[in-house]
């Protein structure tokens, strides 16, 4: 991967409005953006760091120009994949590969993965944590939908489910606790997710402290997010949960993406494509999870004031597959 340009950039995303989960409210993101050109054909990535996780901002573009030092030197992307860890900054650059190789052979990125052809998806709609009547107004206000996802993880959470289930009455949902609940938490809740038919419970415990997931029944399917990152978390969760939800600034990228989709179906696991705050550019690698995925959360384009032109095309729920002007 000789004479190669590659550019990083800073970008902050303002939100339509403030968006909060269980661990705060936020109005804006910062992502990073790399560029892979060879005069010819250039490839892009983008990338949310998370805070969450250890990641800076300036933590993550520090990596991006230590792989891009030796990418330019000519090492191949596939060795200096394995050597950098899973995170944004993998992500950015490995998607931006992907996308670069596409376009330099004059094919699309499922083409080299040897998939078929992408098809539309349908897309959650993510509600913000509030108080039960605002999220109930807001559920009515878009019952159009095919799935709502509810962000809870605060006391009256139980309120919350009932007050949007009465609200949509022929509504699916998911709802996600973000790590917000105690093991006595679930055993109180889950009775009422079940009675409102929610398909699937996202991430109830921290990570780490998720044991307790084996002392109980499992009223409803319950999903590994902040528990699982790679494909080597798989053995542990696999007793845990029925559901993995795979973003790829947890993964690191597109590669170690489909290795978990792999490796989450080997287990008999269901696959989830979620993601974290970003434009269409960051959500398009994450069409190609989604045809193996049973839910997608790829609605962060829809809660940003500004997104990439050309971006993802949402005609309602429905996500159409990536034009090569943008990704893939």
């Amino acid at each position: 991967m000789s004479h190669l340009e590659i550019n990083v950039r800073k970008e902050t995303l303002p939100l339509k409005q403030s968006f909060r989960i269980a661990r705060g409210t936020v109005s804006e993101g910062d992502v990073v953006v790399v560029s892979i050109a060879d005069g010819r054909s250039q490839g892009r990535g983008e990338a949310c760091p998370t805070e969450h996780y250890g990641e800076t901002l300036n933590g993550v573009v520090s990596l991006i120009g230590e792989a891009a030092s030796r990418l330019s030197a000519g090492e191949d992307w596939d060795r200096v994949h394995e050597d950098m860890p899973a995170g944004a900054a993998r992500n950015a650059i490995d998607c931006a590969v992907w996308d670069w190789r596409a376009k330099a052979a004059g094919r699309a990125v499922w083409q080299l993965l040897e998939m078929q052809a992408p098809r539309p998806v349908a897309s959650v709609l993510t509600l913000s944590l509030d108080e039960p009547a605002l999220m109930a107004e807001r559920a009515r206000a878009v019952s159009a939908t095919g799935m709502l996802k509810l962000k809870l993880g605060a006391p009256g959470d139980a309120d919350r489910v009932r007050a949007v289930r009465a609200a949509a009455p022929g509504q699916r949902l998911i709802v996600d606790v973000n790590e917000g609940w105690t093991l006595e938490e679930l055993r109180r809740n889950l009775p009422v997710m079940a009675e409102c038919g929610v398909e699937m419970l996202e991430q109830p415990l921290p990570a780490g402290e998720d044991e307790g997931l084996a002392e109980i029944e499992h009223l409803v399917p319950i999903g590994a997010d902040e528990s699982c990152h790679t494909s080597a978390d798989l053995p542990r969760l696999a007793s845990l949960y029925e559901v993995v939800n795979i973003k790829l600034d947890k993964t690191g990228g597109l590669t170690e993406a489909m290795r978990l989709v792999q490796g989450a179906k080997a287990q008999g696991l269901d696959v989830m494509i979620g993601c974290m705050l970003g434009t269409s550019l960051a959500m398009a690698p994450g069409m190609l999870v989604a045809q193996y995925a049973r839910f997608v959360d790829l609605d962060a384009p829809l809660l940003i004031a500004r997104d990439r032109v050309p971006g993802l095309e949402y005609r309602g729920d429905t996500i159409m597959p990536p034009v090569p002007a943008l990704w893939g």
